[in-house]
C-alpha cells in the first residue's frame, strides 16, 4: 500500500499545467480513459452533476481560442480587472493571446449541471455541485498525468459563450476548459514551488 501511494505520489508531483502544447495526435482511447477515470468521483446524492465535452475538430476550436480571446482580452485590456489581480499574474508572462486553444489536440469542457431535469421536465435538485464537478476534474488531471499527458486549467470569465458553441442546455455552466496533448520541444514553464504538504495540515490524533 506504502509503495502503490508513494508511487502516486511522485508522479502527480511532475505534473505541471502547460500553455505551449505540440500539435501532435492524442489517440482518443486516452481521453476516455481519462474521462472514465473523472466519471467515478463520488458527488452529492450521487446526481453526477457534470458533463465532459470532448472536442477535437479544429473547426470547433478555432471558435472556441475566438471567443475566449475576446474575453480574455477585456480582461486583460479592458481596466476594470483589480490591479492586484494582474500583479498576481504578472510572474507568468500571461496575456489575453490563447493559440493553446487551437494547437492542443483536445479540449475537453467540462460543465455543471446546476440543477437536473426530471422526465416531466421539472428541475430536479443537485447537491454539492461545485465541490462534486471539481472532485471530477482533480481525477481527471490525475488519469492525464499518469498516461502522461499535459493539461491546463484554463477559465476564460465569463464562459458562457461554449453553452452557444458546443450547444449545451441552459441549465449547465461551463466550469474548466482543459485542453489536453503532449508538451512542445520548446515548452518552459516558471519555476514554481509548493508549499510543502506538512505546512497545510494539522493533525488531532490520540495521545
Amino acid at each position: 500500500m506504502l509503495h502503490r501511494g508513494r508511487a502516486l505520489v511522485e508522479e502527480l508531483l511532475k505534473r505541471r499545467s502547460i500553455r505551449d502544447f505540440a500539435p501532435d495526435p492524442v489517440p482518443r482511447v486516452l481521453i476516455e480513459q481519462a474521462l472514465e477515470a473523472a466519471n467515478s468521483a463520488p458527488s452529492g446524492a450521487n446526481r453526477q452533476p457534470w458533463s465532459f465535452v470532448a472536442v477535437s475538430d479544429p473547426v470547433v476550436k478555432r471558435e472556441i481560442r475566438v471567443a475566449a480571446e475576446a474575453e480574455e482580452r477585456a480582461f486583460w485590456e479592458g481596466g476594470t480587472t483589480p490591479q492586484e489581480w494582474l500583479d498576481a499574474l504578472a510572474p507568468f508572462g500571461l496575456d489575453w493571446r490563447k493559440p493553446f486553444l487551437e494547437v492542443a489536440p483536445w479540449l475537453i469542457v467540462v460543465f455543471k449541471e446546476v440543477h437536473g431535469l426530471n422526465d416531466d421536465g421539472s428541475k430536479r435538485t443537485n447537491y454539492y455541485v461545485n465541490e462534486s464537478v471539481g472532485i471530477a476534474c482533480g481525477l481527471f488531471i490525475a488519469a492525464l498525468q499518469t498516461m502522461g499527458l499535459s493539461t491546463l486549467t484554463h477559465t476564460p470569465q465569463p464562459m458562457r459563450f461554449l453553452n452557444t458553441i458546443l450547444e449545451r442546455p441552459s441549465n449547465e455552466r461551463p466550469f474548466i476548459l482543459f485542453p489536453i496533448g503532449f508538451p512542445a520541444e520548446d515548452c518552459t514553464v516558471p519555476n514554481l514551488a509548493k508549499k510543502e504538504w506538512g505546512d497545510a495540515t494539522s493533525w488531532f490524533t490520540a495521545s
